[in-house]
């Protein structure tokens, strides 16, 4: 074997190892929660974070089944509270008149929603099982949000509030101006699969009123 071959086989033999050693990586980030994978988060995440995250939902992925939006209404320099409007609508129907190149300002409020909603894999999974138990046994408190997720949360409020009041430009006419902005969270649960034969299963909705948003403190 001469010297050129053993290189090239030293080169691919160390390719091959580099390419499993990195798939190895991602698809341990991809398994269940365990106390290795806790214990090894923070190497995970130095290796992968940015440019390698994985997203594969191969373990018991959660389906889609609640329909979320955004609508919101203004207060005229006159005091005059306006009806509300249709902030997330719009933009899915100009996503769905191009499929092809479909614009992206769906995702503004889309994005927004899943930052309010956001918060640590075990903090959910920990509130979850206190809200089953306040079930079973009524009087127990609920963990409380902690204080990077009420910045996030606010953050988010401000967020889509500012995107909402771009999008009512119109709703003060007659040379009034628009003062301050609420937005209302809606969350549309859908009857589960199992209930598709149901002529009686229904939709269940929840809104959540956000604080009101001066105009000067979102622009």
């Amino acid at each position: 074997m001469t010297a050129t071959r053993r290189v090239q086989r030293a080169v691919l033999l160390a390719g091959a190892a580099l390419l499993g050693a990195h798939f190895s990586i991602a698809a341990f980030s991809q398994t269940p929660l365990s106390p290795a994978k806790v214990q090894l988060a923070p190497l995970l995440n130095a290796y992968l974070q940015p440019y390698f995250s994985q997203n594969w939902m191969l373990f018991a992925p959660d389906p889609v089944m609640v329909d979320q939006g955004v609508i919101a209404r203004g207060r005229c320099s006159d005091g005059e509270v306006t009806e509300y409007y249709d902030v997330t609508g719009p933009t899915i129907q100009r996503v769905q008149n191009d499929r092809f190149f479909p614009a992206r300002m769906s995702r503004v409020v889309s994005n927004g929603i899943q930052q309010y909603n956001s918060t640590d894999d075990l903090l959910r999974r920990l509130r979850e099982q206190k809200e089953k138990g306040k079930a079973k046994k009524p009087g127990k408190n609920p963990i409380p949000l902690l204080p990077y997720e009420k910045r996030t949360r606010d953050q988010a409020v401000n967020y889509l509030s500012r995107y909402a009041m771009t999008q009512m430009t119109q709703a003060c006419a007659d040379g009034r101006s628009l003062q301050a902005v609420q937005v209302r969270m809606y969350v549309r649960t859908l009857p589960p699969w199992s209930q598709r034969n149901n002529a009686h299963a229904r939709d269940k909705v929840d809104a959540y009123d956000f604080p009101w948003k001066k105009a000067a403190d979102l622009q």
